[in-house]
């Protein structure tokens, strides 16, 4: 377990940044007046995620691996955050939609079938924690896997010359 403290750090830290994430979102009404730009903005994230990754794969290259790492290595500790930060989702998802957002879901039902995107039943089925929560898990796991990879590639230490 201590070889993945570092990554353990970072998961936590990806946690409560996509919690805030949540509060700045609903704060600028993007849950419930402009729900309309919600799927929009929320893709921002993304930007946050990746430079997540970034810190705590630098940090595992400097820290863990004594400025040393490879592709390999660097892929293993990205994978293993993101196995972290999946382990998280449903906690993540708990507190977002029933502490900081919980009329969310309805807001979304309800412009989701007023702007005609969706009948009543498939919003309803679509817009409800367990479906976000499993969206979640896979989106976080599909994301952490790419996003490790090509940051593994990007801090990878470069062969010594001789």
């Amino acid at each position: 377990m201590k070889k993945f403290t570092i990554e353990f750090k970072w998961a936590i830290q990806f946690s409560l940044l996509s919690l805030v994430w949540l509060i700045v979102e609903k704060s600028l009404g993007l849950h419930d007046e402009k729900i309309a730009q919600q799927a929009i903005y929320t893709n921002l994230f993304a930007f946050v995620a990746v430079t997540i990754y970034y810190l705590a794969l630098r940090d595992k290259k400097k820290n863990y691996y004594l400025g040393q790492m490879d592709w390999k290595q660097g892929t293993v500790s990205g994978i293993a955050l993101t196995f972290l930060i999946t382990a998280l989702v449903p906690m993540v998802q708990y507190v977002g939609y029933n502490y900081i957002s919980p009329t969310f879901f309805e807001h979304m039902i309800e412009y989701a079938v007023q702007s005609k995107h969706m009948k009543q039943a498939q919003a309803e089925m679509f817009f409800n924690m367990n479906s976000y929560t499993i969206m979640a898990i896979f989106n976080a796991l599909s994301m952490g896997v790419i996003t490790s990879a090509v940051v593994a590639l990007l801090l990878k230490t470069k062969p010594q010359k001789s």
